[in-house]
């Protein structure tokens, strides 16, 4: 039988549809309302509450319509830097040969400042003027391209009593170990890149023990540069990694998906780009399965190992390619995926800068990264050498780096445990990402952890304060400094940090005025120490030092 006197029937049905024109709609007429109240009323000389009664028209209630909830804007809106982008495009452009392109002009020390902010945790004293001598490779290598094991380099972290750090072992340890490595050693990138890689393949210690995330770390400083197939292999089968996502328990009986779902949403390929469908995630499950653990009180698990026994050897169908695959197999299918190097290179650029790569940039960055065989450290070397990165917009700096940062600059080493208690309160406890997906970048600014910051610069700047009023008799502070002197004394003690020149108008206009100019003599050594710390904080505060 012919199709086509239906079809042609339906076709002039919804034609027919579509022309036929819409009725006014009818106005909404007023309605009439009967409303009644009680009043007193003077009725043969005596007062009666009687019911009075009218007819009042009601007007229609026009329609509510809904208004998006506007986003609270964050602590420096509307002139707030831009915040880390999303992950990768749906349809990026193709892998190119063209070399990405690289920042041509000399490099100052502004530029310094910022690659050390980015790729690491601030400056140290005196590291600006030192690399800015340098050209723009010999400084990226310089953070990429370290000799040997790391130096850590000042006084061993200490507690407030004065003890060696237990990380393993002390409640807030293990944040204030992490914090003194990157305070004091001499391969920033190397921690920065573990920092990146926590966040990446985020677990916590929420549901992991302490010791297994003290040597997943450890795992991204050994690998954080190099192949990212091999990371990616080490990360998988990582005991943290098994315990919090469950891989552990993966087996061919009981087949569970949490990592393999993870593994391409968040670790290698990306959500809503049509990379891979429910169908894979329980295929890919099922190749993950054959890891297992131990577990025994007061030692937690252990034992981690690989059983085929426990494993699915049937044939699995992923990314619409059959085999008996395994975990290691799980791993070569997602970086081989056709969508894995832009998403990977796109994620790790925001880490970077602010801004999403342009398509030109992403397809250069793709072929640097497929041609090296998948190696992280020529796509890092690629970004920071980027204009996008050394003279493109402001980005935000996370609140542990501020307070590593911070730290560096006054040339203080971790001798408070206090440190993990303030993260809470600036939004970045290390070992506690919030979720697998790691933390929102879009939080790092807000009335709530600025506050945890404020507080962070009050401890940092506490043990150099100067004392207005000593126990031991009047202050010794000069009475003489003038505002000029004052300024200058606070840059100095925080290593003359880049502020920009609204920051410095409103620092030199408040040091010129906190002081008044007819203040009595026994006063003016006081003020002047009060204003000068003061200074301190402001300097340390102020809207430029949360973005680099």
């Amino acid at each position: 039988m012919s199709l086509a006197p239906p079809v042609a029937a339906a076709a002039r049905k919804a034609a027919k549809k579509k022309t036929k024109k819409k009725k006014p709609r009818a106005k909404k007429q007023a309605t009439v309302k009967k409303v009644c109240r009680k009043v007193t009323k003077k009725i043969r000389g005596r007062k009666r509450k009687v019911k009075v009664c009218k007819t009042v028209k009601v007007k229609p209630k026009a329609k509510k319509t809904t208004t998006a909830k506007k986003r609270t804007p964050v602590l420096f809106s509307p002139a707030a830097p831009p915040l880390r982008a999303p992950a990768a495009p749906a349809a990026p452009p193709a892998p190119s040969e063209q070399p990405v392109p690289i920042f041509t002009k000399a490099i100052g020390e502004r530029h310094v400042e910022r690659l050390l902010w980015r790729a690491g945790f601030g400056p140290a004293p005196g590291q600006v003027a030192a690399l800015a001598a340098q050209d723009l490779q010999a400084v990226v290598h310089s953070l990429t391209r370290p000799g040997g094991a790391a130096t850590l380099v000042g006084p061993a972290a200490r507690d407030d009593n004065g003890n060696p750090l237990q990380p393993g072992d002390i409640w807030g340890h293990d944040h204030c170990a992490w914090l003194d490595r990157m305070v004091r050693s001499d391969q920033p990138l190397v921690e920065r890149m573990a920092l990146i890689w926590h966040d990446w393949f985020a677990t916590s210690g929420d549901g992991v023990e302490t010791k297994l995330m003290l040597d997943q770390i450890q795992l991204f400083r050994d690998k954080g540069l190099g192949s990212f197939d091999e990371l990616f292999r080490a990360v998988t089968v990582n005991p943290a990694m098994l315990v919090w996502l469950n891989g552990d328990s993966n087996n061919r009986w009981n087949v569970n998906e949490n990592y393999a779902r993870e593994m391409m949403e968040l670790f290698s390929l990306g959500a809503d780009r049509g990379a891979y469908t429910e169908t894979d995630v329980r295929e890919m499950a099922r190749a993950l399965t054959g890891w297992r653990s131990s577990w025994a009180d007061g030692v937690g698990h252990y034992n981690f190992r690989y059983d085929t026994n426990f494993h699915d050897k049937n044939t699995k169908t992923v990314f619409g390619t059959s085999g008996n695959f395994d975990w290691q197999d799980a791993v070569r299918l997602c970086v081989e995926h056709p969508l894995h190097a832009s998403f990977f290179c796109t994620k790790l650029w925001s880490y970077f800068c602010p801004d999403p790569p342009d398509d030109a940039t992403l397809a250069s960055l793709q072929g640097t990264y497929l041609g090296s065989g998948r190696q992280i450290r020529p796509v890092v070397e690629a970004i920071l050498m980027h204009p996008a990165v050394l003279d493109g917009p402001s980005m935000v700096v996370p609140p542990i780096v501020y307070n590593a940062g911070l730290l560096r600059a006054l040339g203080r080493g971790i001798d408070t445990t206090a440190w993990a208690w303030l993260a809470g309160w600036h939004g970045q406890r290390l070992f506690f990402p919030p979720n697998v997906a790691g933390w929102d970048d879009t939080r790092w600014l807000d009335t709530s952890t600025m506050r945890g910051r404020w507080w962070v610069a009050q401890y940092a700047l506490a043990p150099r304060a100067e004392n207005p009023w000593p126990p031991s008799g009047s202050s010794t502070y000069d009475p003489s400094e003038d505002a000029a002197t004052a300024v200058t004394r606070a840059m100095d003690l925080l290593g003359r940090p880049s502020v920009s020149a609204e920051t410095q108008q409103v620092i030199a206009q408040f040091a010129s005025t906190s002081v008044p100019a007819d203040i009595k003599s026994w006063n003016r050594s006081p003020y002047r120490a009060m204003r000068q710390n003061a200074l301190r904080m402001l300097l340390a505060t102020c809207p430029d030092r949360h973005v680099c």
